[in-house]
């Protein structure tokens, strides 16, 4: 515990700073690449509009708290589950982090041009996946990201992280609803066909 500790508290802090980094460099070099945002928030207090502010929110608080508890302790406030605070548990978390990591880097690369994060009001997307991965699950991408907060609930199991994994799934299962909504509008019998034959996550 004393060597296995120490690493997942400094990987915490480095991993989800490198993830807002990424999303960054990603979402601004195709932004000056296609000329329009890949990331939709939707119209104002729409239900995708409260759930982007509401996964911010909470990645916000992520990335905060995990920099912070590299320099000092505060897993006193943040209610740490003694019985799972074990090595094994906060490696296994690792593992899985990393694990989600690299899936949705495959999903993204996957879906190339057509990768959004949110609902593009402006229909610049045509194709529908239907193969791949996404003949396997409809949501893939999202499996992902529920894996990977799955993971940081292992690697500092909390009350807090309890509350982002529960806080995560709230907001991703809603939002995966909208955005087949927006795909039956656009694609219609293309987007029915796919649906009766794929599930939407297993």
């Amino acid at each position: 515990m004393d060597l296995i500790e120490p690493l997942v508290r400094h990987f915490l802090g480095i991993f989800f700073l490198m993830i807002g980094l990424q999303f960054a460099g990603r979402t601004l070099g195709l932004y000056q690449r296609m000329g329009f945002s890949h990331i939709n928030y939707g119209e104002k207090k729409t239900a995708p509009w409260w759930h982007r502010h509401t996964f911010n929110v909470f990645r916000t608080l992520i990335l905060s708290v995990c920099i912070v508890r590299i320099f000092a302790d505060i897993d006193g406030w943040l209610g740490v589950f003694g019985w799972l605070y074990q090595w094994p548990v906060l490696l296994l978390g690792m593992m899985v982090l990393l694990t989600s990591f690299a899936s949705i880097n495959y999903l993204q690369a996957y879906m190339h041009e057509e990768w959004r994060s949110g609902i593009d009001a402006g229909e610049r997307n045509r194709t529908l996946l239907t193969h791949g991965p996404f003949g396997r699950s409809r949501n893939p991408l999202f499996i992902s990201v529920m894996v990977g907060q799955f993971g940081f609930f292992l690697a500092f199991p909390s009350v807090f992280s309890l509350i982002c994994l529960i806080a995560g799934v709230l907001v991703i299962t809603r939002q995966a609803s909208e955005e087949e909504k927006a795909l039956a509008r656009n694609f219609g019998a293309e987007f029915e066909e796919y649906r009766a034959r794929v599930p939407r996550w297993f």
